[in-house]
């Protein structure tokens, strides 16, 4: 469902996010910019030395010309219009170059900026993902990056030499009149007074709007993820119906900001004419009235020169606050989505406080265990002892699982899991039963340390996990879970995905082992059949084969199986019940399952209802208890 609309906000632009930005681009174009801005410096200052030699071709060229004869208006004339054609030449020119430089800035910011963000995604818990729409992550990947792009490689330029231009226009102007400027400063107060009551209320809409985009790209997302499930309940209407108001919301915050923006240039326009006759009007006062004109350099007169490329100036200069203003609305988006890059950047990462490591190993004649890089097929943790004598001791990874008095919450006062204990000797097969909710997965990914648990402890081979680094506790278990994800690529390069460095024949004796070879070589290119959207041209009892055959060729000495048989018919579940005895054949292994003919030859069932085991044994010793199990089994109680 659609969350309440709230494209109306009073939240001001966070601004400390442009400065970081501005450091971000400097520290990976530092010398492109250096080049950028000399060309904006240049090209700012050539245009107001164009717009000054008006006074000067009316002072000493046309003035003087018209009593001394058109000979001498023809000899100045030409040397000024000359002189101007190569600032003005030389101002093209570098106005040309900046832009076609900032264009590669851009990208590369947006690059560099995407590349950290995915960076540092990959580093997050799995939480975050639990509290951010898929669309939502997009969006930022696309809108949010997209609208720094245009505001690195267009709007930041633009704005610079808008400065640069005002500072000049503004040095040149007190060199010419300072009355007259003071006047100009006045009118320039007026317009900045508008700029700053209608670019606000422009910012705050525009950062509304890019948060209305990502929610509604979150729900496309999950629309189009869940489609089958909206045409089987017939749910087309109301999907409509709920897109509509997160559509509407857009609009709103849209319209508001674009309108508001659109109605600044129109504004400002019309006070730019206003005070060029003002300036007209008072320079002409000042003439008439024979007021000594007060220069940055002294007591000047003031000629009919001077007030014409004093109001080519005062035209230049309120154009440049125009289009600054302009830019209000795309610095306001780029810095909503400069906050949103940011974040995703300095979320923080999940944390790994863990020292013993996964090495390979070998024993000597006395059967002790050494490190060594070749593969063995003997794995050990390697285990340095910081804190007390600096010496290293390695344990072989045999797949031996403890959980004592385990307690867990995934929000503050909600737990889910009460005082669990449990065991699994290598080798074992241990499974989990019962309802939706009962704790069953919360507690494989305990011992993934998906989460991290506030009271108990989980030990791996005598090893507190808390102890053990996150990427080599992750590369000693193999799981499977009941949603299968395939990538795009070859059915190959899906089940190499458990083991990078497989050779071919490795992953084709995992298919085998899953009992997936047989499918696979019946598909159009057999193991290289491309696979797209997921595996959709695939059944889903054959994607979760292929699941399998990548989880063994990982080879993993235990493995967790999420009801990785639920999605299967009956016919493929007894072929994948074969080939996942064979992988699970010497491995510990922990099932969750709903059927429970899958789990009668498991070691030990621990049968789960709210966060709390109630009852556990063999399938024989818990038929015999006559309990919550038996009731399962005989069909009394059902699993929801």
């Amino acid at each position: 469902m659609p969350r309440p609309a709230r494209y109306v906000t009073d939240k001001k632009i966070d601004f400390k996010s442009l400065g970081r930005l501005i450091r971000y681009v400097y520290r990976l174009y530092s010398f492109r910019l250096l080049i950028v801005l000399i060309c904006i410096i240049f090209s700012a200052v050539s245009n107001v030395i164009v717009n000054s030699f008006m006074a000067k071709l009316i002072d000493t060229v046309i003035i003087p010309g018209i009593a001394n004869g058109l000979d001498s208006v023809a000899k100045g004339l030409t040397a000024v219009i000359t002189t101007m054609i190569i600032y003005d030449v030389l101002g093209v020119v570098s106005s040309v170059i900046y832009p076609q430089i900032m264009a590669g800035v851009g990208q590369g910011t947006i690059k560099g900026l995407r590349d950290d963000m995915f960076s540092n995604m990959e580093t997050l818990p799995i939480k975050y993902f639990d509290s951010h729409t898929h669309g939502e992550i997009m969006s930022t990947y696309t809108n949010d990056v997209d609208t720094i792009r245009s505001l690195v490689g267009q709007s930041l330029p633009s704005l610079i030499q808008s400065v640069m231009s005002i500072s000049v226009v503004f040095f040149t102007m007190m060199n010419y009149s300072i009355w007259m400027t003071l006047m100009v400063i006045v009118m320039i107060t007026v317009m900045m007074n508008i700029t700053k009551k209608f670019g606000g209320r422009s910012a705050r809409f525009m950062k509304a709007q890019q948060k209305s985009l990502a929610e509604e790209e979150g729900f496309i997302e999950e629309m189009m993820e869940g489609m089958k499930v909206v045409k089987v309940f017939n749910h087309e209407d109301e999907a409509k119906k709920d897109f509509d108001k997160l559509n509407e919301q857009l609009f709103e915050a849209s319209r508001t900001a674009n309108s508001t923006a659109n109605a600044l240039m129109p504004i400002l326009a019309n006070v730019g004419n206003i005070m060029y006759v003002v300036i007209a009007i008072f320079g002409g006062i000042l003439v008439v009235a024979g007021v000594p004109n007060l220069t940055i350099t002294g007591i000047s007169p003031i000629t009919i020169g001077v007030i014409i490329a004093f109001l080519s100036l005062t035209r230049q200069l309120s154009h440049t606050i125009s289009q600054v203003s302009m830019q209000v609305s795309t610095v306001a988006m780029a810095l909503a989505g400069s906050d949103r890059v940011f974040a995703l950047i300095d979320e923080k990462s999940e944390e790994d406080e863990g020292y013993v490591t996964l090495v390979n190993a070998y024993r000597d004649e006395n059967g002790e265990l050494h490190e060594c890089k070749e593969q063995t097929g003997l794995w050990a943790w390697r285990h340095y002892h910081a804190q007390s004598d600096h010496s290293i001791t390695y344990v072989e990874l045999k797949g031996d699982i403890q959980m004592v008095d385990v307690d867990f919450e995934y929000e503050k006062g909600k737990q889910v899991l009460f005082d669990v204990s449990l065991y699994a000797k290598p080798g074992q097969k241990i499974a989990f039963v019962g309802a939706t909710g009962a704790g069953k997965t919360t507690i494989t990914n305990l011992i993934n340390r998906f989460y991290d648990i506030p009271d108990g402890k989980i030990r791996y081979d005598g090893i507190n996990i808390t102890k053990i680094k996150k990427p080599d506790l992750r590369r000693s278990l193999g799981v499977v879970l009941q949603d299968v994800n395939l990538f795009t690529g070859t059915v190959m390069d899906n089940i190499r995905y458990g083991k990078l460095d497989a050779t071919d024949e490795e992953c084709i004796a995992a298919a085998k082992l899953a009992n997936a070879d047989d499918f696979i070589t019946r598909l159009p290119e057999g193991y290289d059949t491309m696979l797209t959207g997921n595996g959709a041209q695939l059944s889903q009892g054959q994607r979760q084969l292929i699941s399998i055959a990548r989880a063994a060729v990982a080879n993993p000495p235990v493995m967790i199986l999420d009801e990785a048989t639920s999605s299967i018919d009956t016919r493929t579940e007894a072929l994948v019940q074969k080939g996942m005895d064979n992988l699970m054949h010497g491995r510990t292994v922990f099932v969750i399952a709903h059927r429970l003919s899958t789990v009668r030859n498991s070691n030990a069932i621990m049968v789960l209802d709210h966060g709390h085991i109630i009852e556990r044994g063999t399938h024989e010793q818990l038929l015999d208890m006559k309990g919550t199990y038996y009731q399962l089994y005989t069909g009394a109680f059902e699993l929801e």
